[in-house]
């Protein structure tokens, strides 16, 4: 028997003047445009109890009511058993360390051998969750800490939790340079203008913030403690790009390698061969969405960037 879900949220005054489509889209950030879009027209998507339409301007306060079925996207990918590094784990919530290269979600290029496909084959009652419990993601090339709702209540709250910002998500960064004190960057993110695929500070982009703090420094680089006031799509790597400090070995915004002074040619070898963006979701705080009770959950360096580490050469702070 298909189960159908309903979720009630309020648009936030913040957004009047915005088309009910893309307000919307801030709400329920699990789900596609497009499929926000297409239930507004078939009236999945209520806006006060009525009808909407996508391009009508909100005013601020609406409450919007989704009503759909159980995500059919769940249903239509393979379970597939896949070794899980699972920190912790109950009836309404799953928290996993994640590891460099995993994919988190199928899409073009990469409908099988996903985190999805995993976790479809170890919790099969995630096909009745949307997206399977996924409220989040992590790059395929970043590794660490992630959360993944169990039940329905648990996935309404943590979406909710992440929208108001009380999840609390800190990364261990590798950039490039010697940074010379922590800060914060308040610069928009949106999709860059000409390259797709990519994302970009970019003016009229959706706000995002991000605060850094130095950690160790070394010759030539730096490892940085960060956290997120906000979750934009790439935002770590395209912040420090956007401070001329880009992460070291990634390939999308990392630039042309430039050489530190001073360094043997075994060591800038091992950081030019660096697989990935050195990124690590290192901790993460939030409220237990059932239970109410303080959880936190930390994920150990992963052996590639530890190893990276250790062979570079720490400068006094």
């Amino acid at each position: 028997m298909t189960q159908t879900t309903t979720q009630e949220r309020r648009i936030a005054p913040e957004l009047y003047g915005q088309r009910l489509d893309k307000a919307v889209a801030m709400l329920f950030p699990e789900y596609s445009r497009g499929r926000l879009q297409a239930w507004i027209k078939s009236g999945a998507l209520r806006v006060n109890g009525g009808l909407g339409v996508c391009k009508q301007k909100v005013q601020g306060g609406e409450q919007i009511t989704l009503q759909v079925d159980a995500d059919t996207e769940a249903q239509a990918f393979e379970p597939e058993a896949m070794a899980l590094d699972v920190l912790f784990e109950d009836q309404d919530l799953i928290v996993l360390n994640k590891p460099a290269g995993l994919v988190v979600h199928p899409a073009a290029g990469n409908w099988s051998g996903t985190l999805l496909n995993g976790l479809l084959h170890a919790y099969p009652e995630l096909t009745q969750l949307p997206r399977a419990g996924l409220v989040h993601r992590l790059d395929k090339d970043t590794s660490g800490v992630m959360i993944v709702a169990r039940s329905l209540i648990a996935h309404a709250k943590l979406v909710a939790d992440l929208q108001a910002r009380t999840i609390s998500r800190e990364y261990l960064a590798l950039v490039q340079g010697e940074c010379v004190s922590g800060g914060r960057i308040e610069a928009p993110i949106a999709r860059h203008p000409v390259e797709r695929k990519r994302m970009a500070v970019v003016a009229g982009g959706k706000a995002a913030a991000t605060h850094y703090r130095v950690r160790q420094r070394y010759r030539g680089y730096t490892l940085l403690d960060v956290s997120l006031e906000t979750g934009r799509t790439h935002q770590i790597r395209v912040h420090m790009a956007h401070y001329h400090h880009p992460l070291v070995g990634d390939p999308v915004y990392g630039g042309r390698f430039k050489c530190p002074s001073g360094l043997d040619e075994q060591l800038l070898t091992q950081i030019r061969s660096f697989p990935r963006q050195a990124l690590h979701a290192r901790r993460l705080t939030l409220q237990h969405p059932v239970r109410q009770m303080p959880l936190k959950y930390s994920a150990p360096i992963p052996s590639d960037l530890a190893a990276l580490l250790h062979a570079l050469e720490p400068v006094k702070l």
